[in-house]
């Protein structure tokens, strides 16, 4: 717990910035990069326009030179997407959408976005919170292809945490944005860029989003007002020139402006007509049992995970479809696993992990009254969301928590909107059959 606990003193401008708590080695940071940069290459469009691709690695690799930086094997890619934003994997891999380029005024905004994202890595962020992982457990990354037991990647698959395109990991608090932004501000400076640019085009960001914000920013939440921030980091510091920036910048932007349409979104477009599994789950169950519970589920459905794993996915293998960001999303199924939330009361914890859902997904809203029900001689919660089905049209979340002595224990059945009524029997037959071990 000591290791946890902030400092006494709040960080003040042109103080040092060092990486926080973690139980992960910088060598395990390369190697987990590696891994999920392999993955998401499989999930994502990259862009095949060579002058694009070096223009954006000259970029970073400028940036990255700088010794704050860290000696990690940086390595910048443009993703064909058209929102924006850009994300960090540990180690080095630093992957940029190309919404994020058309998006941006100039050059020294680009590299303001890029220099941000290295700082994640140097600062070690996403490591961080995964050493802290008890601390969230939630099915964003659940479905995922099995990778072999030894990989750091499986060590944190097993605690039902990833670093897909929409990790969990790579979504930052406000302090670790500040963090972000004074190191970023750090870097552009070297590397002769304004960084009041960073701050400005967050600060537009912020301005134009609306109730349709950027990716970005629900990733890398606002730590406040980032102009005033990044100026009082940078009058702590030796005064620079700030005269970088190339010719090159307006023809990238041309470039991006004549790629063709990403395929997520014709992948998108596809799930919608895509059938969701026809017929009701099979009347046969068979048995699972993990470490901590037992349960019957349908027959002929897989089972993602282990007796080990503390989150486990369930779903015919219909069930699993490609998300719009290329990633795995489950439309059919169910999902179990344990959160630690901050209250120890059944209705609080559950009402925290449901606000927890919502924020990964805006479209998800409670669509009844809670109820309680004993499961496995537990007492419990049942609650009953709606959401948008990835086969199209409304989807029903049906979230059962019951408080255990190792966190909240969760299962969350998902099913297109249409199809509840003949699938709700199954999911009650699931309910009854959970049993619990002692702990």
């Amino acid at each position: 717990m000591a290791l946890l606990a902030p400092g006494c003193a709040p960080r003040q401008p042109g103080d040092p910035l060092t990486p926080g708590y973690n139980v992960y080695s910088p060598e395990q940071d390369v190697q987990l990069g590696r891994e999920a940069a392999a993955e998401i290459r499989k999930q994502v469009e990259v862009v095949q326009n060579e002058r694009l691709q070096n223009y954006i690695s000259a970029l970073g690799k400028k940036l990255a030179s700088h010794p704050a930086a860290g000696e990690y094997p940086y390595e910048f890619t443009v993703i064909n997407d058209g929102s924006i934003n850009a994300f960090a994997l540990p180690g080095g891999p630093v992957f940029a959408h190309s919404g994020l380029i058309e998006a941006a005024d100039n050059e020294a905004q680009l590299a303001g976005v890029l220099a941000h994202e290295i700082s994640h890595v140097a600062l070690r962020h996403a490591t961080s919170q995964a050493s802290k992982a008890n601390m969230i457990q939630l099915p964003a990354v659940l479905a995922g292809a099995a990778i072999g037991d030894q990989s750091v990647l499986a060590q944190l698959g097993q605690l039902g945490l990833g670093l897909g395109v929409n990790s969990l990991l790579l979504r930052y608090s406000r302090s670790a944005e500040n963090e972000a932004d004074a190191l970023g501000a750090r870097i552009m400076a070297e590397a002769g860029y304004d960084p009041v640019e960073m701050a400005r085009f967050f600060e537009k960001l912020e301005a134009e989003g609306g109730s349709r914000a950027p990716t970005f920013l629900s990733s890398h939440p606002s730590p406040g007002n980032r102009v005033k921030n990044v100026q009082a980091e940078l009058a702590a510091l030796p005064a620079k020139q700030y005269n970088a920036g190339t010719a090159a910048f307006p023809q990238m932007k041309q470039i991006v402006a004549q790629l063709p349409p990403p395929r997520s979104s014709q992948q998108q477009a596809a799930n919608a007509n895509q059938p969701a599994p026809s017929g009701a789950p099979p009347a046969a169950f068979e048995p699972l049992q993990t470490d901590r519970y037992a349960i019957a589920y349908p027959r002929g459905w897989r089972t993602y995970g282990d007796r080990r794993s503390a989150a486990v996915t369930i779903a015919p293998q219909q069930g699993l479809v490609r998300s719009a960001s290329g990633g795995v999303a489950i439309g059919y199924g169910v999902v179990l696993s344990y959160y630690q939330p901050q209250s120890r009361n059944l209705a609080s914890a559950t009402n925290e992990l449901i606000g927890q859902l919502q924020s990964l997904d805006r479209n998800l809203r409670v669509a009844d009254r809670q109820r309680r029900v004993r499961v496995g001689g537990s007492e419990g919660i049942v609650t009953y969301l709606s959401g948008t089905s990835p086969y199209g049209g409304d989807e029903t979340d049906v979230v059962l928590t019951v408080a255990r002595p190792e966190g909240l224990f969760y299962m969350v059945f998902v099913a297109p909107s249409r199809d509840f009524s003949r699938l709700e029997g199954a999911f009650q037959k699931m309910l009854d059959s959970i049993q619990f071990r002692r702990a």
